[in-house]
């Protein structure tokens, strides 16, 4: 059974950076398609970014793109975003998810099967 675990949260100033992770136990993330979601107060849980089990193939949301960057590192059983120049707009809970042998990078949070518990990320001044 695959368990995640997010950490890396916290407030930060618009334009400033964040490195959340996603820690894995119970199987290998080399195994497993990761995706990240974010969940505003009052809206629906989106997809932010994707990448396939192999690393083949990395999927952006829209709103992300061109600041946002997601690896995995299967040594460290661990998923990353790189998030630069935050916005407010950024503000949520975001959460990682997993698919096991998922070769599409799908941002839709129904496809995913195993979750962490969520950390915040706040961007203000």
């Amino acid at each position: 059974q695959l368990l995640l675990v997010e950490s890396g949260g916290g407030l930060v100033q618009p334009g400033g950076s964040l490195r959340l992770s996603c820690a894995a136990s119970g199987a290998s993330l080399g195994d497993f398609a990761i995706g990240w979601f974010r969940q505003a107060p009052g809206k629906e849980r989106e997809g932010v970014s994707a990448i396939t089990y192999n690393g083949g193939t990395i999927n952006y949301a829209t709103s992300v793109k061109g600041r946002f960057t997601i690896s995995k590192d299967n040594a460290k059983n661990t998923a990353y975003p790189q998030m630069n120049s935050l916005k407010p707009e950024d503000t949520g809970i975001y959460y990682c998810a997993a698919r096991e042998r998922f070769i599409t990078p799908i941002l839709t949070a129904n496809w995913y099967d195993y979750w962490g518990q969520g950390t915040q990320v706040t961007v203000s001044s």
